[in-house]
């Protein structure tokens, strides 16, 4: 919903306004000073500022400038109103980036006009800027296994539909790559793509964040907030981690997805929105709902086009060319020349399981260039010691003669993999091993684990 502020001193040309401008179906704020008026623009984010030259307490046109020194992530589009319009003003007000400029008695049909079009200008606007931001993501799918080909087609068919998509995949295998891609190939392409990490937004604020709120109805936010479904009109919105949100959330989103509209927290109105949905979980959700943690007509709502990203182990034939991808990623990014890997270090890649899939093999790649800043080849003594141990243990899987024995160096490896990560500190590694420090001790004496090896 378009909100405006209109600043000026005179009682009755706001009120008349704020009547007017309520009655098209705007949302409405007035102030009568320069100083309350930036102030508001600081807390609030506005579509258009009705900007009135002379203030009882400074000049319009000051307060324009001061707007755009406040470098806000959306700035409002100013409309400059006057009763003593001159040219010079007129082009100092356009200099200082104002949309229009208005001379006082206002036309009402003029001033509706404008009002439109400058809501429109900085949709555009706002629009364009989340665009070139898309652009800098990256929209493709690495990789020529069977899986991926069979992925590719699936997006090309897809994409180019209104349906809602569910993606299934374990954390990490690229959930929001697949996400981006749809969008890029869909009937919206050159609209916001928003993305709502629902795993990440603490309970008691998930609701604002999806559906924002008004008048500072949030303790310790700004009076007013665009969620992600208003942020996302016209495009596509991203909800990852679907499967962790609650119950009374749940709800809210079923309604919103049948509907379209939903209220803001805090607003006596509702917005309407035109979005696309894509959700993401690494969760069954199946399972989810005969657990009681999942709405089933929720599920039902976004599992119109069921995608299944498959893990990197099942694509291993994939790891050379996102490798070399991720070289030329962090090359760019490091200033680092043309960086190649040999067959020898690629085939130890290819041994490891990737737990982390895509995602740990792109973090292996960044801290193998941050640790070997003058390396123009990358061997396998470049590869982290916790990969090396997992491929070399791999490998004597089979000469195990008793469980027992598969068991120990099974603890063995995990409590090395521990101590890499808490970088050799034994106190930290007990406490994420849920041991106490004597007791990892003796473990790692009884195992021959020593801290040289680790």
């Amino acid at each position: 919903m378009t909100h405006i502020l209109v600043v000026d001193d005179e009682t009755e040309i706001r009120e008349s306004l704020e009547t007017i401008l309520r009655e098209e179906g705007y949302v409405v704020t007035s102030s009568g000073t320069a100083k309350e008026s930036l102030e508001l623009i600081r807390d609030v984010e506005y579509d258009v500022v009705l900007l009135d030259i002379w203030l009882p307490d400074g000049d319009g046109l000051e307060v324009l400038a001061r707007i755009r020194e406040l470098a806000l992530a959306a700035p409002p589009e100013v409309v400059i109103i006057s009763g003593h319009g001159t040219i010079e003003s007129a082009v100092r007000a356009t200099k200082l980036g104002a949309y229009d400029f208005l001379e006082k008695p206002l036309s009402l049909d003029r001033t509706l006009l404008v009002l439109k079009n400058a809501t429109e200008a900085r949709r555009l606007r706002l629009d364009n800027s989340e665009f070139q931001q898309q652009l800098a993501q990256k929209a493709y799918l690495t990789g020529e296994s069977v899986p991926m080909k069979a992925l590719r087609q699936q997006i090309r068919l897809m994409a180019p539909t209104n349906g809602r998509v569910l993606i299934y995949g374990e954390s990490g295998s690229g959930k929001e790559r697949i996400a981006r891609t749809m969008h890029a190939e869909s009937l919206r392409p050159d609209r916001p793509f928003i993305e709502l990490n629902c795993a990440a937004i603490p309970e008691d604020f998930i609701e604002s964040e999806l559906f924002g709120y008004r008048h500072g109805t949030v303790p310790g936010g700004p009076p007013e907030k665009r969620g992600t479904f208003e942020r996302a009109d016209g495009g596509t919105l991203f909800l990852d981690e679907v499967g962790d949100m609650s119950l009374k959330t749940q709800a809210k989103v079923l309604r919103t997805l049948d509907e379209q509209r939903f209220y803001p927290v805090g607003a006596s109105q509702p917005v309407h929105v035109d979005v696309r949905v894509i959700a993401a979980t690494n969760k069954d959700l199946e399972d989810e709902i005969i657990k009681g943690n999942f709405r089933e007509d929720l599920f039902y709502r976004l599992n119109v086009i069921p995608f299944f990203v498959p893990p990197l182990r099942d694509r291993m034939e994939d790891i050379p060319s996102l490798v070399q991808e991720f070289l030329s990623e962090f090359g760019r990014e490091y200033g680092r020349p043309r960086i190649e890997i040999s067959p020898d270090a690629i085939a130890a890649l290819k041994q490891y399981a990737w737990p982390g899939n895509v995602r740990e093999l792109r973090n292996v790649v960044e801290r193998v260039l941050i640790l070997n800043p003058k390396a123009i080849r990358i061997e396998r003594k470049h590869l982290p010691a916790l990969l090396s141990r997992e491929v070399s243990a791999k490998s004597k899987n089979d000469n195990f003669g008793t469980l027992l024995q598969a068991r120990e160096a099974y603890e063995r490896d995990y409590i090395l993999k521990k101590l890499e990560e808490c970088h050799g500190n034994i106190s930290r590694a007990a406490e994420a091993l849920g041991l106490e420090r004597s007791h990892l001790y003796r473990k790692m004496k009884a195992l021959g684990v020593t801290m040289k090896e680790a």
